[in-house]
């Protein structure tokens, strides 16, 4: 009997529903902790004395973290047990929480900013896993994802809300402490409903070598890709550690195909699903920067808004992404497939970054920004989809690392998005400034720049998705046929 069969007969329907909610709920606090720093940062700064540059790193420190570490969660889950990594990453999470809303000053907050970037690398990275192996049958399956997805793809915009509201009506601290009653009750329903995996062991994929290899690659190249904007691209710095991330991947990329036991087999690369559903993603989430971040901005730097206002000016976004994901996205996915639902969500992305490139100074919102929220719809559409491709050469051996996979580049997406385009809105703003214009002329035109490069982004995406995601993949081959997963209820 197959894996996923014994899955399916020793899980109940309320087991799995129980444990989507679990996993929903821990991500959802992930994501959420990634945009709700956003609006508080002026707060942060007043209070614990953070130099403008300085200030920067309490997102940096969580992303460098964060993105560098999924990739070694992800297999590690597949190795010592999803389930595990899921409760350790929650529980470290929860306490660098705890740490981070009693900070007294910037050195310990960005120590406890880093370590919910680990914890929260160490949970995200086996989630899809931990649900691709629960939910096997497509219509639930789909149903599963799109649950999932709306967590990533509103979350943000939720985030946005709630800490414009927290920091208003309390202080910043409570950002931060917020997360602790979640964690917990996370962590209770997380050991009493996800099942027990035994995992591999790490006789299946213990390459020490290939982790120190791939994680200090990874660090290093998302520290440069986010340290452009104050380096530039073409400076020693950039180029120089530029240039030894590359050569660390790539010594990672050879050990792979030489290490008998190695942490990412590239096998699961050789799915054009895969592949090409991770490379949507990335120029997706890069392209995406521009509204989820940049539009805050406009709305605070350009129109006046405060926190909580500019948190209930997206609120649109968040409530029509999630209507869209969990309202209709699994059923067009199990009717249409999942390709042409992802390119039906990419027009629409398409479309609201062009709105946004004629964004006027003045603008009024029902007319100017209202409609831009609206057509967020198409990320509902599109992240479901790209999900369930990103995960469909997984084999049950590979699904903690497949996971990790597809949330890397989802990191590094957001890691060249901040670069590239902050870097060149700001680059705008300056040369308008020189020139004359006023403050608010000219960050709106910085803007606009960003608003068209994100839609060359998401153009590009299109093509790929329609050239390269053409028809499914069969699962890739288990790793080891003699060392199946052991799951309990």
């Amino acid at each position: 009997m197959s894996f996923n069969s014994r899955v399916s007969q020793a899980l109940s329907a309320r087991t799995k529903q129980l444990s989507l909610a679990v996993v929903a709920t821990g991500t959802l606090m992930i994501v959420l902790d990634g945009s709700i720093v956003t609006v508080a940062m002026p707060a942060i700064q007043h209070d614990l004395g953070f130099t403008p540059a300085g200030l920067s790193w309490v997102v940096n420190a969580y992303l460098i973290a964060f993105g560098s570490l999924l990739l070694l969660a992800g297999r590690l889950g597949d190795l010592l047990g999803r389930r595990r990594m899921f409760l350790y990453g929650t529980g470290v999470f929860t306490a660098a929480s705890l740490l981070a809303g009693l900070a007294t000053s910037p050195a310990l907050l960005i120590a406890a900013r880093f370590l919910q970037g680990v914890g929260s690398a160490m949970a995200a990275a086996v989630s899809l896993g931990i649900l691709i192996t629960l939910f096997t049958e497509a219509r639930e399956r789909a149903r599963a994802i799109a649950v999932f997805s709306f967590t990533g793809a509103a979350g943000a915009s939720i985030g946005q809300v709630v800490g414009g509201v927290l920091t208003d009506a309390f202080t910043w601290n409570w950002i931060f402490f917020i997360n602790l009653p979640i964690g917990l009750a996370s962590l209770v329903l997380a050991a009493a409903v996800l099942p027990r995996d035994r995992g591999l062991g790490f006789a299946a994929g213990a390459d020490v070598l290939g982790a120190l290899l791939v994680t200090a690659g990874l660090m290093l190249g998302i520290y440069t890709v986010i340290e452009v904007e104050s380096y530039g691209w073409v400076s020693v710095h950039t180029l120089g550690l530029g240039a030894l991330s590359v050569l660390l991947l790539t010594s990672f990329a050879v050990r792979q195909t030489k290490a008998r036991t190695p942490l990412v087999p590239l096998r699961i690369f050789r799915s054009r699903q895969v592949t090409g559903a991770n490379l949507v993603q990335i120029l997706m989430v890069a392209a995406l920067f521009s509204f989820q971040v940049l539009v805050a901005l406009y709305l605070q730097q350009v129109r006046g808004y405060g926190a909580a206002e500019t948190g209930l000016a997206m609120l649109p976004a968040a409530v029509v992404i999630g209507v869209v994901s969990l309202g209709v996205s699994a059923r067009l996915n199990t009717r249409f497939g999942e390709r042409r639902v992802l390119l039906a969500g990419l027009t629409l992305l398409i479309a609201m970054l062009v709105l946004l490139t004629r964004l006027p100074e003045r603008a009024n919102y029902a007319v100017d920004l209202l409609p831009v929220m609206l057509l967020a719809a198409g990320f509902g559409l599109a992240l479901p989809a790209l999900t369930s491709l990103g995960m469909s050469g997984a084999s049950e051996s590979d699904a903690g690392l497949a996971s990790g996979v597809f949330n890397t580049t989802q990191q590094i997406g957001m890691a060249l998005g901040v670069a590239v385009l902050s870097t060149l809105a700001a680059s705008r703003t300056d040369s308008r400034l020189a020139e004359g214009a006023s403050e608010a002329s000219a960050l709106t035109s910085g803007y606009h720049l960003a608003f068209a490069i994100g839609t060359g982004l998401l153009v590009a995406a299109f093509v790929i998705a329609y050239a390269v995601v053409r028809k499914a993949d069969a699962p890739a081959p288990s790793a080891s046929r003699t060392a199946p997963v052991h799951v309990t209820a």
